[in-house]
C-alpha cells in the first residue's frame, strides 16, 4: 500500500486542505508545523486543534515538525520536513501548487546536477536574494517559468530538491480557488488568508472550513498573543 506524506502548516485547516488530503493516496501521515509557523508567527489555532482537524478529515496519522524546520525558509522547511517523512516510511509527497508541473524530472534534475546547480547559485551577485537566486536556478537548469505569486510552486520546487534521490514519488495536485495571499472572500476555497483576517465573521468561517463543531469555540474566544489575535483552547 502507498504511503503518502503531506507537509503542512493548517493555520487554519480548511477546505482547501481536505480537498488535498482527499486526493493524496493510501496511508495518510502529516507532517505539520505545531504551535509557530514559518517566520516564526505563533499559529492562529494551537497544534492539537489543527491535528484533530486533519484526522478527522482523512489523515492517518499527524507528526510534529521540530521547531526550527517550522519556522525555517522553503528550502530548509521543506528539507527537514521531507526527512522526517522519509524516516517514517513514506514512498510518495502530495502537495498543492498554482502550477502542475513534472516536479518527479526536475527533482532527476537536481539529482543529476546538484553540485553544478549549487556552485551557479554560489556564483550569482551578492545583491540577489537567496530565493531570487534558487529561482534563477531552476530556470537554468529544468527551464522552469516563474509566473507571478506562487508560494506553493516555490515550496513545490524546494520539495523536488529535498525529495531527489530518495525514491520518493511527488504527487502535485492543483490549488483550488483563492490565491495564497488572496484576501477574498468569494470563492470556491478560501485562502488560510482570508480566514486568519475574517475570523470573527462565523458564516465565512462556518462556509470554508469543516467540522464546525470543532472549531466554533475557536470563533467565538479570540485572545492577544504577542501581537497576534490567536484563538484560545483549553484541553
Amino acid at each position: 500500500m502507498t504511503v503518502t506524506g503531506i507537509i503542512a502548516e493548517f493555520n487554519p485547516f480548511h477546505n482547501g486542505h481536505k480537498y488535498l488530503l482527499d486526493h493524496a493516496e493510501g496511508i495518510k501521515i502529516v507532517a505539520m508545523s505545531g504551535n509557530f509557523v514559518q517566520r516564526g508567527e505563533p499559529a492562529i489555532v494551537d497544534k492539537w486543534i489543527r491535528a484533530q482537524m486533519a484526522l478527522e478529515n482523512g489523515a492517518d496519522l499527524v507528526v510534529e515538525l521540530p521547531f526550527f524546520t517550522a519556522v525555517q525558509s522553503a528550502d530548509y522547511f521543506a528539507s527537514g520536513a521531507v526527512d522526517v517523512l522519509s524516516r517514517l516510511g513514506i514512498d510518495s509527497l502530495t502537495f498543492g501548487t498554482e502550477e502542475v508541473l513534472d516536479y518527479q524530472t526536475i527533482a532527476d534534475v537536481y539529482s543529476e546536477k546538484s553540485e553544478e546547480m549549487e556552485a551557479f547559485v554560489e556564483s550569482l551577485p551578492s545583491d540577489l536574494s537567496y530565493p531570487q537566486k534558487t529561482q534563477k536556478m531552476w530556470e537554468k537548469f529544468a527551464g522552469v517559468d516563474f509566473t507571478g505569486n506562487t508560494p506553493n510552486h516555490i515550496l513545490g520546487l524546494a520539495y523536488a530538491k529535498a525529495c531527489a534521490g530518495k525514491g520518493i514519488t511527488l504527487n502535485p495536485i492543483q490549488r483550488q480557488g483563492a490565491g495564497y495571499h488572496s484576501l477574498d472572500k468569494e470563492v470556491s476555497f478560501a485562502s488560510a488568508t482570508s480566514l486568519r483576517l475574517h475570523k470573527e465573521d462565523s458564516d465565512f468561517v462556518d462556509k470554508f472550513m469543516p467540522n464546525r463543531l470543532t472549531h466554533l469555540p475557536l470563533v467565538l474566544h479570540a485572545r492577544v498573543f504577542r501581537g497576534y489575535s490567536v484563538h484560545a483552547h483549553l484541553l
